[in-house]
């Protein structure tokens, strides 16, 4: 079948099961009317039946805490911070603040891989173990093939203040308690005891609890992806009161530049 026909159906027509919008005055999400059916959900409910189809008080509430708890430090140094606060010194606008930090929070070592990165290797090693592997061979194997396990250690500090409230908290909503929560704290267990001294970071703690409630890995990414706007937007309205580009200037007699001395002629 040529690009043209595959295509051609789709012109002027698009069909979708997940919701709309239409000049009646009626607005659909996952089959459910917005104005009667969904009305009085809080947000985060309504974003979790928008994200996964799963309605849950519980879980919605679990995840908003992960949001306050363990991803929303208004620290201008944190990685993705910084991009909101040097856009307030740039005198950009908060959309593109905001938008910039969604857009580095989508990294490998931190912030929406790792969360998703976590609760995949819970799932996979849960697995393993209920097929009759032990967990030292399956967390060997984890180190082996990626270097490393996602949701165990944490630079600058080894332990996580995090991990503490967030139990606290998920306990006095009757979570905490479940199976992938019981195996992230034995994984850290042997990991801190080998020559890495790995503990579990607030990935780790945040992606258990989850999978004790059946979110998956996409279902966490697709929830997770404005996480961290909370504690951005603070480090971008401090900074728009700031003298404009003083956000960490840096010098250039501080540069230890080892290149070719030569002056460029940028209309060359």
């Amino acid at each position: 079948m040529s690009v043209h026909s595959k295509l051609e159906k789709f012109e002027d027509n698009w069909h979708t099961s997940m919701g709309g919008w239409s000049p009646e005055g009626k607005a659909v999400l996952r089959g459910k009317d917005i104005f009667t059916e969904l009305n009085d959900k809080p947000w985060m409910e309504y974003l979790l039946y928008a994200a996964t189809g799963k309605e849950s008080p519980k879980v919605s509430r679990l995840i908003e805490a992960i949001w306050v708890i363990c991803t929303s430090f208004p620290d201008p140094r944190i990685w993705n911070n910084r991009v909101a606060a040097l856009a307030g010194t740039a005198r950009s606008t908060g959309a593109l603040a905001a938008a910039g930090v969604v857009a580095v929070s989508e990294a490998t070592i931190y912030g929406l891989k790792p969360i998703k990165g976590a609760l995949d290797f819970f799932l996979r090693a849960q697995k393993k173990i209920d097929q009759g592997d032990s967990l030292e061979r399956v967390v060997k194997e984890e180190l082996k093939q990626f270097r490393s396990v996602y949701g165990y250690g944490r630079p600058v500090v080894n332990n996580d203040e995090r991990i503490k409230p967030m139990m606290e908290f998920a306990r006095s909503i009757d979570c905490g308690n479940g199976r992938y929560v019981r195996l992230a704290f034995e994984i850290e267990r042997y990991l801190s005891g080998t020559r890495l001294k790995y503990k579990m970071n607030g990935g780790a703690i945040c992606a258990a609890l989850l999978a004790d409630e059946g979110i998956t890995p996409t279902d966490i990414y697709h929830m997770a992806t404005y996480t961290f706007t909370a504690g951005a937007m603070p480090c971008y309205i401090d900074a728009q009161q700031q003298p404009e580009g003083s956000f960490f200037p840096l010098r250039t007699s501080r540069l230890n530049y080892r290149g070719v001395e030569e002056v460029r002629h940028w209309n060359s």
